[in-house]
């Protein structure tokens, strides 16, 4: 199969995913209710879309193309607004967050549709593991070339997506002491991880073809890597994020990558070289385990520093930009967050340190994802 044309999109447009967790209001463990969700959400008439996941507790939900992260929180406020309401019908409840705190993986049921039982046979239990919840927030280029070096300029970024989405601390019920424990099962599939250093379409075509030829892929949606193109949309995708506790969190890290992308394309302020990815790894798992409190080596110059200090050093680089697509709102967010060292995973181990069981913290942030002016709860 060969690699379709990258398509025209509109440069710097926005579509956001999120994969969300079904759970009951008994004990607040995951429950097999997507196949009900889905039936009740079909009669609202909503912007994007609604579609089932790898298991039948998880959903995932998608913008249609936006101009501005205030045009994604406005359509993902409306998605989230009819999903609460279809899960109160069915007694239920929405969350975000990477992980469920404490189901156990073997409890779950691969959905019935003919790709996900194609994985289960082929990736086994690794299937059922992947009961992960992740936020992919697409981008749009201008063109193909454009669309890999703005996907490389992107990687040396790829630690503060991490650490600012960060939502999945706990895993069958175990503090894992990293703040993402999630991309620790994105890492077992052979197909994740960087995408192959090429800088034109014309290269890319060519890894395409060599990969295609061996049999192991088939099509672009075989590969999981953290950023990858999407030729059908002429988008490049980021996949490293946790889904987050709100979807002003989420809106406001598609806003971040929004300015990110304008400055890259406008003032095409540095040339990525395959030697970026000598520290990518390591500067991964540092933004996974330590989250906001990690260390960031810089690849061009291998430079050690707070990851924090990384992040408001970029912020304060690209404020021109955030103001020119209307994501100033994003990154004040976003900064407030960076100065309190406050992301989701923190929330989380703080709740559970007051109320000492999980179940209580998943209903908590279930009163957050809906929209709940509850006290100690944050936007």
């Amino acid at each position: 199969m060969s690699l379709e044309p990258f398509h025209k999109s509109a440069a710097l447009s926005l579509g956001v995913e999120l994969e969300l967790q079904l759970v009951n209001t008994h004990d607040y463990d995951l429950a097999p209710y997507a196949e009900d969700m889905l039936r009740l959400m079909k009669k609202i008439p909503l912007p994007g879309a609604v579609v089932p996941e790898m298991t039948s507790s998880m959903i995932e939900v998608s913008t249609g193309v936006c101009q501005s992260s205030s045009e994604v929180l406005g359509q993902l406020s409306q998605i989230r607004d009819a999903l609460v309401k279809s899960a109160d019908k069915l007694n239920i409840a929405v969350v975000g967050g990477g992980t469920h705190p404490f189901q156990q993986w073997h409890e779950r049921r691969i959905y019935d549709k003919p790709r996900f039982r194609e994985l289960s046979e082929l990736y086994g239990y690794l299937s059922k593991q992947f009961t992960i919840f992740g936020q992919h927030v697409h981008v749009g280029c201008p063109d193909a070339d454009s669309a890999l070096l703005t996907l490389h300029r992107m990687s040396r970024y790829i630690p503060h997506f991490i650490a600012l989405s960060a939502s999945s601390p706990y895993v069958q019920g175990q503090d894992t002491a990293f703040d993402s424990a999630r991309l620790n099962s994105v890492f077992a599939f052979p197909l994740s991880g960087r995408a192959p250093f090429a800088l034109t379409w014309d290269e890319f075509t060519v890894y395409f073809d060599k990969m295609t030829r061996t049999g192991v892929v088939k099509s672009m949606k075989d590969f999981y890597w953290d950023i990858r193109p999407k030729p059908e949309f002429g988008t490049i995708e980021i996949r490293v994020f946790d889904t987050p506790l709100t979807v002003e969190r989420a809106a406001a890290l598609s806003g971040y990558v929004q300015s990110l992308a304008s400055w890259f394309m406008s003032e095409q302020p540095f040339i990525p070289t395959e030697d970026d990815y000598l520290v990518y790894t390591y500067n991964r798992f540092q933004a996974c385990r330590f989250g906001l409190d990690a260390v960031y080596v810089d690849p061009a110059t291998g430079s050690h520093m707070p990851l924090r200090e990384h992040i408001l050093m970029t912020m304060s680089q690209i404020d021109r930009h955030a103001a020119s697509v209307g994501a100033s709102s994003s990154l004040h967010l976003l900064r407030s967050s960076v100065d309190r060292a406050d992301n989701d995973a923190r929330w989380l181990r703080e709740k559970q340190g007051e109320e000492r069981l999980l179940a209580e913290v998943i209903r908590q942030s279930a009163e957050l994802f809906r929209g709940r002016a509850t006290a100690n709860l944050r936007p």
